[in-house]
């Protein structure tokens, strides 16, 4: 099915039997039910004012039309969703609907927000067809239920969204990328916790076990990268030198997209957990690869196929999510961590609000 309108849409959805996959560029990996429910139709930039520094697209347009459009009035979406073309092996166009309907966030979240925070309105279809609007074009205090918020992170379970609103920033006038020669991932979590309670406003801090170094980002004025930059190498001389990288662009766009898990085999896990507690976790896992962003609160793994990961690890404060396996692994172990009795009681009872029929990508956060 492949709507061209909301009203389409709705109507659909409103004579739906049976579940649905909901897909917009299918550049995510969602697996479910064969019959597919696409936005691709529900294309195009529909308000864009730079001065406002506020976009409103159809749920079906390619992120790449409206990181072109921003890009000429020199904004940019600040949260730099991931693109999981390369460590999933996908094809097609990443949506904005996709990327609101996973809260896609990357490097720069652990300073400007996550997407979420970026998200001012919502169009939607809930699972009855009804056409849902919340929220508005500029930021204000929530009065009611904050279905913006919602949606964002429900990976398309409680509606198809047909239109965001989002707010944007401008791009920094100048970017440097550095880095610290360890090898070690405790030493590194060290290094880019006193990095980021710095006032230099560092927005990247990751870690690469294989190149053994820590990178670092700093964004801003030209004068003011500089006098930064400057100063956080006084702040981590104890570390050691720190180096400036050549393609500050390029090497945070791997680090944004995991480019090197692409090649080789293996399944794919993502780990929120506590910076502090990332090293002993990492140790743990006893993954083939590893990367570390956010600082350490966000590690991906590589382990070998149909490794139990959550097992292996144990009791800890995080939760794992499996990116990249065979179908047969994420069948048995759940693409999402458990949730439990509480949370889990709270999801039900949403689903139950906004999709009775259970319509929705059935299964996919069970």
């Amino acid at each position: 099915m492949d709507p061209q309108t909301e009203a389409e849409l709705a109507e659909r959805v409103a004579g739906l039997q049976d579940p649905v996959r909901i897909v917009g560029g299918g550049t995510r990996g969602i697996d479910g039910p064969e019959t597919e429910l696409s936005t691709r139709g529900l294309s195009g930039i529909t308000l864009y004012e730079p001065g406002a520094l506020t976009l409103v697209a159809k749920a079906g347009t390619p992120v790449a039309e409206i990181e072109a459009a921003l890009d000429a009035e020199g904004q940019q979406l600040a949260f730099e969703p991931m693109d999981h073309r390369g460590v999933l092996g996908t094809r097609g166009e990443p949506t904005i609907g996709g990327v609101v309907a996973a809260n896609i966030s990357g490097p720069r979240r652990i300073h400007a927000g996550a997407c979420r925070d970026f998200l001012l309105g919502v169009r939607f279809v809930d699972g009855r067809g009804q056409v849902i609007k919340n929220g508005g074009r500029v930021m204000k205090n929530v009065t009611g239920y904050d279905l913006v918020k919602l949606m964002a992170g429900s990976w398309g379970t409680l509606g198809v969204l047909t239109e965001v609103s989002l707010k944007v920033l401008p791009k920094p006038a100048a970017v440097a990328s550095l880095s610290l020669a360890i090898s070690d991932a405790a030493t590194a979590v060290s290094a880019m916790s006193q990095a980021l309670r710095s006032p230099y406003e560092v927005n990247g801090a990751a870690f690469d076990p294989t190149a053994q170094k820590a990178l670092f980002r700093i964004e801003g004025f030209a004068d003011s990268v500089a006098y930064r930059t400057d100063q956080l190498a006084e702040t981590l001389r104890g570390f050691g030198t720190l180096v400036e990288e050549p393609d500050a662009v390029s090497t945070w766009a791997e680090i944004r997209d995991v480019r090197a898990f692409g090649q080789g085999g293996g399944d794919v896990w993502r780990l929120s957990v506590k910076p502090s507690d990332a090293p002993d976790i990492a140790d743990k896992a006893g993954a083939d690869q590893l990367l570390f962003d956010w600082g350490g609160g966000l590690v991906w793994l590589r382990v070998p196929a149909g490794t139990d990961l959550r097992q292996r690890l144990g009791t800890y404060s995080g939760h794992a999510t499996l990116v990249r396996a065979e179908r047969s692994t994420i069948d048995a172990l759940g693409r999402f961590q458990p949730e439990n009795a509480a949370i889990a009681a709270l999801t039900q009872g949403l689903r139950a609000k906004f999709d009775p029929r259970g319509l929705f990508n059935p299964g996919l956060m069970r």
